[in-house]
């Protein structure tokens, strides 16, 4: 099984350190399972307009064929304004409508506010579910106290959130075949 998570922040490290955390834990798991961290700010992903993949720049077609070539995803975001960011929606805009058929899609999400964790709920998991992704029961509010200054997590809570949210995706996905 090929997990890829998606890390949607171009600025903090936050979102980075829990997606890459899911994706440790999912391994710890299951030693079979493969993992890649798409970092949104080492790519160029081009703003979605419409056309074809092949219309855009080589960075926007590699991270897209990723996406569509995992097993099951994490997508992880900060939450700015009350939202998620407008790169992870960017990438989200390029793909198809049944884009995630078969597929588990995870989501995790960090932030300074705590009612920020109903974002995922309203915002991002509509999106996850028109792409046709199979969105598990639970996820991941990993508010920004858990953090260290060195930007590791440091709260046992965020850490038991984000190892039920791995345990999840993979039994999800195994269990669709």
């Amino acid at each position: 099984m090929k997990l890829v998570g998606i890390a949607g922040s171009l600025a903090s490290w936050k979102t980075n350190v829990a997606v890459h955390t899911v994706l440790t834990e999912a391994r710890r798991l299951d030693s079979t399972v493969e993992t890649e961290l798409i970092d949104l700010r080492d790519f160029e992903v081009e703003f979605a307009n419409g056309n074809p993949l092949a219309y855009f720049n080589q960075d926007t077609f590699n991270v897209v064929n990723k996406v569509m070539l995992a097993d099951a995803l994490v997508f992880g975001t900060p939450i700015y304004q009350a939202s998620i960011t407008g790169a992870l929606k960017n990438l989200l805009d390029h793909l198809e409508p049944d884009a995630f058929k078969g597929k588990v899609t995870g989501m995790i999400t960090t932030g300074a506010v705590e009612k920020h964790f109903l974002v995922a709920e309203y915002q991002l998991k509509p999106i996850l579910s028109y792409l046709k992704g199979l969105v598990p029961t639970g996820n991941a509010f990993i508010h920004n106290d858990s953090y260290n200054d060195e930007n590791e997590i440091i709260d046992r809570d965020a850490f038991e959130r984000m190892h039920k949210l791995a345990a999840e995706v993979i039994q999800l996905q195994k269990s669709l075949g």
